[in-house]
This record gives C-alpha cells, structure tokens and sequence, in this order.
C-alpha cells in the first residue's frame, strides 16, 4: 500500500514540475484548458448569449427564406398552371352566376405575353400553343383596352359565320338544335320577367345550357359575322344580358385573338351571392352558396 501511494505522489509530483496537470477523465483522457478559467455561471451565461444571439438571426433568415419561396411558388404557379377569378356579372348565367369563384387552367390553350402579370412583351403570338374547342368557357383579355379579365363561350371557330335570327343562333348557315329545358320568371333591375332555360348542341357534339328573355331583344337578330384565321367569336351563356362579340369590338368584345385568351375555367371553388364584402365579415357566411362548392364547368 505505501509503495503505491508513493508512486502515485511521485507521479503527481513529476506532473506538477513540469507544468501539466494530470489527467481525470471518466470517459477517456480530455485534457483541461490551461488558460484562464473564468466561474462556471459566468461561462454559461456568455455561451447562452451568443447561442440566442445565433438563433434569432438564424430563425429570421428561416422566415425570409420561407416566405421568398412560397412567393416564387406563388408566382409559378400563377403563371404557368392556374389562376382565380371572381364572376362579377350576370353575362354568364345560368352556368355562372355573380360571385362565383373559378379557377382557370393556364395551360390549356398555351402561353402568351397575355399569360403573365402585367403582360410584358417579351414575344409574340403564343408558345406551346393549343387550339381551344368550341363550347369552352374562356377567360380572355378584352381587345380594344389588352388589360380587363372577361369570360364567355367560345361559339365561332376560325373560318366559321355565325348569326342570330329570330333569337336562334345558326353557325355556318345551319341552326344549332336546341331544346326549352324550363321557364320561369325572374325579378331584376328591368322587373318581373319571362325566363327560359334552353339546351343547345353545337356542332361538334358539346352540349350547353343557355338563358334567354325571349324574343324581341336587341342581339336577337344579327348580320352574318365571319370569323377570321387567328380569331374566335364568344357569347355570353346569358344571351339577352351579355356584351360579346356580337357587339362590335369599340363598344363591345367583337373579334377575340388567339394572343388574348388566357386559359380554360374548370371549377367553381366557392360562392358568394350579391352582398358579401370582405369589409363586412359577417357576410362571408350568410351569404355563402354552399351548392355551388367544387361545381365543375361545362
């Protein structure tokens, strides 16, 4: 026993004389800081600080990076697949009525200048382009002013004439077949009137609900408009209440470019009768049409 505690102290000794401490580790040897060694509180706090400090910056970076993402995302996904749209009149009924809320396919009929925020013109024409069906519900820029959002049926494809006579609509010479699905009367700014509900079979097969007020109307009788290569003729499904391309372009929608349109509605997501604000949230449930939730358009 003694010769093991004097080989213990003459180890500790040789330690101490040439300036090394020994070493204690329970895990292994670790060898000590020789430096100036400060309290312990004194180092946690100072280690605690920096690591904040650290974290703060960092988290905020996270946020910035997170949020420039989802823009980029956003904006992708805004340009090249889809884009919403709020219905802000009747021109579209009974198919679409004033607040409904669409989504439009971006895709579908192609890209142009049209197709991105603000229009830029970085070309001409359209890329990957698609040509539309007859029948489609289309959102397109307005001709005379290149910037306001409308959206009606694609009638006249190029090549094609298309007429009104006596509140029927013939393409080609030949009258759309058509069948009265139901009539009633509505009340609206023009007070109580005869409504009738008509199914038509456009050329090509596509079947299409309209609304019409009977005959008499202005649109009701038209002259023969020829659609020309590179254009399209829309109506409204609403046909007594609709500026379209039976009206001519300074006053009206006239002939449409391929360059304007700007994609396919789907769906109607949601809905909103006449009332609902997002001013006044108390309407945002009231006045939700619930039956028009996820309709898919036709």
């Amino acid at each position: 026993m003694l010769g093991a505690a004097a080989v213990a102290g003459t180890a500790a000794a040789a330690a101490s004389s040439d300036g090394r401490r020994p070493i204690w580790s329970d895990q292994g040897d670790a060898p000590f800081n020789d430096g100036p060694e400060k309290p312990v509180y004194d180092r946690r706090r100072s280690k605690t600080k920096a690591k904040s400090g650290g974290d703060a910056g960092g988290e905020a970076g996270e946020i910035v990076k997170t949020v420039v993402f989802a823009l980029l995302i956003a904006f992708v996904l805004r340009v090249l697949l889809f884009q919403p749209f709020t219905i802000p009149s009747a021109s579209m009924e009974p198919n679409l009525y004033e607040g409904d809320y669409i989504v439009v396919t971006k895709w579908s009929y192609g890209y142009s200048r049209y197709s991105i925020p603000f229009a830029p013109p970085l070309f001409e024409g359209r890329i990957l382009s698609q040509a539309p069906t007859r029948g489609d519900i289309v959102v397109f820029k307005l001709p005379r002013d290149n910037k306001t959002d409308y959206i009606k049926r694609l009638i006249g494809l190029p090549g094609d004439r298309i007429q009104m006579v006596a509140n029927k609509l013939y393409i080609n010479g030949q009258p759309v077949d058509d069948v009265v699905v139901s009539q009633s009367q509505i009340d609206d700014i023009f007070g109580p009137r005869p409504v009738t509900q008509v199914r038509e079979t456009l050329p090509g097969g596509k079947v299409i609900t309209i609304q019409d007020f009977g005959p008499g109307n202005e649109l009701d009788d038209t002259p023969v408009y020829e659609v020309p290569a590179g254009h399209y003729f829309m109506m409204g499904d609403n046909r007594d209440n609709s500026i379209d391309s039976r009206v001519e372009e300074s006053s009206g929608v006239g002939l449409v470019p391929a360059e304007n349109l700007v994609g396919k509605a789907q769906i109607i997501l949601f809905s909103w009768s006449p009332g609902a604000s997002f001013w006044k949230p108390w309407t945002w449930f009231s006045n939700l049409r619930p039956s028009r939730f996820f309709t898919l358009l036709h």
